[in-house]
């Protein structure tokens, strides 16, 4: 089962990716899928491919770039249920966003809901606001009825998975 582990999230992944390409293209936002670091343990000597490996533990988020000047990073999940764990956020993800926020820049998660087919962008503050009620002892997870329904991700323009609006949202309740 180890195996079927990482390809978690591969449906929303490649969504995400061909969104980026359209914005990319658009010259709207350059966001780059950060690699997840492996370490191989055999390599075919015939054609140099890796035929074993594991998944270093350590990663930071799934996407990084910027979005008109605003540097943006955020991790995709998919959940098939209306509770998302939060197991599936590690410690390690949620510091760097947390200090990417510090930064200036712009943290978020966009959950794909597969039962339901419904995407969400969930801000980097309703995150925290979470993984902080667990941390205090609360729910270690959080309810799709606790998300704000304003941020679902809707296919626009050939976008399939176009979270700008979203993003734009989460910049203008900043303020």
């Amino acid at each position: 089962m180890a195996e079927s582990r990482g390809l978690r999230g591969s449906v929303l992944e490649e969504m995400i990716n061909m969104s980026n390409t359209v914005y990319r293209e658009k010259g709207l936002a350059l966001i780059q899928k950060v690699p997840t670091p492996i370490t191989p343990i055999t390599i075919d000597k015939e054609t140099r491919h890796i035929t074993l490996a594991y998944f270093d533990q350590k990663s930071t988020v799934d996407y990084i770039g910027t979005v008109q000047g605003i540097p943006v990073c955020f991790d995709a999940k998919e959940c098939k249920t209306d509770n998302f764990s939060l197991q599936n956020l590690h410690e390690h993800q949620l510091k760097f966003m947390e200090d990417f926020e510090k930064q200036g820049g712009v943290s978020f998660l966009i959950i794909f809901y597969t039962g339901r087919d419904e995407r969400y962008y969930i801000p980097f503050k309703d995150v925290k606001k979470f993984t902080d009620r667990a941390a205090a002892g609360g729910l270690k997870h959080f309810k799709y009825a606790e998300i704000d329904r304003r941020y679902i991700i809707r296919q626009k323009s050939g976008v399939l998975v176009h979270y700008l609006e979203q993003l734009q949202m989460d910049l203008d309740e900043r303020g």
